[in-house]
Formats: C-alpha cells, structure tokens, sequence
C-alpha cells in the first residue's frame, strides 16, 4: 500500500470545506465584536479617573443602577475593586467589559460569543476531519500545527467564559489573531494531507506535540493579557498624574479590567502551564532518545524550546522578585512569548535540522 492510498481524500476536503466554514464564521464574530464595542455605552467611563482623583472613594466606588425593561426592576452594577499589585498604592476599579454595560452592547456581544463557540465547533471538526483522513494525530505539519494551535486557544477562552471568569474583553483580539492564524496557515502553510515520515511514527507524537500546542495556546493568551496591561497600566498612570487621554483611549481602556487584575490574569496563567512546558521539553528529549538515539544534540528547534524555557523562568523569577513586578516584568513575558512565536514560525521556516517537517 503506497501512502497516497492510505489517505482518505474525501474526509481531507471535508476537513478544508470545514477550516474555510470556520473562517467565515470567525468573521462574522469578529463583526459583531466591534459592534460590542462601538454601541457600548460610554455612560460608565470615567471610575478609574475617580478613583485616582478622589472624586470617588477607592473602598466604595460608585454604583450604577439600571433599570430592566421587562418589570422596572432596579440593579445595581457594583465594579470589582482590585489593588494594584504594581504600586500597591491606590485601588482602581474592574472596567465593566467590553459592552460597557448596556443592553444593546450586552446583546452583540452574547451574539459574538455564540458565533466563536460555533466557529470553534466547526474548526474542531475540521481539525478530526483532517486526522481522521490519515489515522493519526492532526499536527504532523505547520498546517496542522496552526489549526489545531487556534482552535485550542479559542477553547481555552470559552473554558474561562464557561468558568464565569471575566475574560470577554479578549474576545476581539482573540478573533482577529485567529483569523490571521487561519488565513496564513491557508494561504502560505497548506500541506497536502498525507502520512509521516518514519521519525515521527510515535506515541510521543501524541504526547509531545499536543502539550507544546496546549502551552502554545495558554501562553498566547497570558501575552494578550501582559500586551493589554501595558495599556492599561499606562493609562492609569497619566490619570494618575492628571494627564488627560483622548476620548478614544478613555472608551476602550475603561472597559478593560484593571491593570492589577491584567497582571494577576497574566502571571497566574503563565505560571500555571510553565511546569507543563517543562514536561513538554522532557518528553522531546525522551523522544528523540528513541528516534535518533540521543536525548539533547542542539538541534534548533531544541535549543529555542530551552530558550523560550529559561525566558518564561526568568518572568516568574522576576514577577516574584520586588524589585521587578510591573512593567518590566510584563515586558519579559512578552518577550518569553516572542521566544515561544520564533521557535515555531522562525525555526520551522528559516532554520533546518531534524525537526524540519513544516511541509512548507
């Protein structure tokens, strides 16, 4: 039997018509992502400024009241106060999510949320599709990688959605990253479905890759939280100093959560999947004692996995340490995930070696 005929062509095109469905689908959440954000109410902005003016009182900010349609029943919108754990001077209160609030924004986004949730349903579906075309694990290539790799950290939000965790501000920018994700693995990163060669014909394959893909995704989403808390924390400062912002940062940052609670967000995620991150190294190098009779060889791929491992222990080290909580911690973390990102894209396309199965 050649390996052309051990591929079943017709689950491969379904797996295409389905990553393409997703896209579209992917799209129109996007569109009603900014819907969420542009019909938001801007009644609400403006407690962060405040709080760190003294306009309002930093233990009891100021509560909201709305009244529901449906029955006049009054309800209170009380924002979670959160310490900023940079400073730890002053309280800033939790921005009230990427709607603002309002029933209009509310409703656009609960309507963008549902076409994600349909969105990575589809594209999981692709993702079976293409490994049951093959009869084995859907990541034997950069294509496979890439979609497995987005649709893996969509459902790691909808996990915290799902968990009642305030993470809806993310929805736009993990849309839009998800589609560049798809669109490139499409266009430039598109191999044929087709079996493996002999070196990656392993139970690790399983193992190995799928845990560098998990930790890929939940560290993508540890960088969008550290990227938004640079923003965030920076505008709490010049309001800090009675520097006014432009209208357009003051609507989008004040629906965010507090810098305090981006940061919080951020480490604990980083510092949750570090130690699978570990395994995943032990388990390459388990590996690749069995397929090429040596357990380390400075490989590329080997040596930026290592790289990218001592980057993200120097952020924890570092978020731990006084002296570097912050500002220059959330740099370090973007930078450990900058370090993720090459090891993936720059070492698979520009570098050769033994891990060289990108198909492109």
């Amino acid at each position: 039997m050649t390996l052309a005929a051990a591929t079943n062509e017709n689950l491969a095109h379904i797996s295409n018509v389905l990553i393409y469905s997703s896209m579209a689908v992917y799209t129109l959440a996007f569109f009603a992502h900014i819907a969420e954000w542009v019909f938001g109410s801007r009644s609400k902005v403006g407690r962060t400024a405040a709080a760190l003016t003294g306009a309002g009182s930093a233990a009891a900010p100021s509560v909201a009241v709305r009244v529901k349609q449906a029955g006049g029943t009054a309800v209170l919108d009380r924002p979670k106060v959160i310490t900023r754990s940079a400073a730890g001077t002053r309280d800033v209160p939790d921005g009230p999510g990427a709607a603002g609030g309002t029933e209009k924004g509310d409703l656009y986004g609960r309507i963008a949320v549902s076409l994600t949730v349909l969105a990575f349903l589809v594209e999981a579906g692709g993702v079976v599709a293409r490994a049951m075309s093959v009869q084995r694990a859907p990541w034997g290539n950069m294509y496979e990688f890439s979609i497995t790799f987005s649709t893996v950290a969509v459902g790691a939000y909808l996990g915290f959605l799902l968990a009642r965790k305030n993470v809806r501000w993310m929805g736009l920018l993990l849309v839009t990253t998800v589609l560049l994700d798809l669109g490139i693995a499409t266009t430039w990163l598109y191999t044929d479905s087709d079996q493996l060669v002999p070196a990656l014909h392993s139970y690790w394959l399983w193992i190995h890759v799928s845990t560098a893909i998990f930790c890929g995704a939940v560290f993508y989403l540890g960088a969008v939280g550290t990227l938004l808390y640079l923003f965030r924390d920076s505008y709490e400062n010049k309001l800090a100093r009675g520097v006014k912002p432009g209208s357009f940062a003051t609507s989008v940052l004040e629906r965010l959560p507090a810098a305090a609670s981006l940061d919080k967000f951020s480490y604990r995620i980083n510092a949750a999947v570090f130690p699978l991150w570990t395994f995943t190294i032990i388990a390459g190098a388990i590996w690749a004692g069995d397929a090429w009779g040596r357990y380390w060889g400075w490989d590329p791929k080997e040596v930026w996995s290592f790289i990218t491992w001592v980057a993200y222990a120097c952020y924890l080290h570092a978020r731990a340490t006084a002296g570097w909580k912050g500002r220059k911690a959330a740099t370090l973390a973007l930078i450990a995930f900058g370090c993720w990102l090459f090891n993936y894209y720059g070492v698979n396309i520009f570098v050769t070696g033994k891990h060289s199965y990108a198909g492109v």
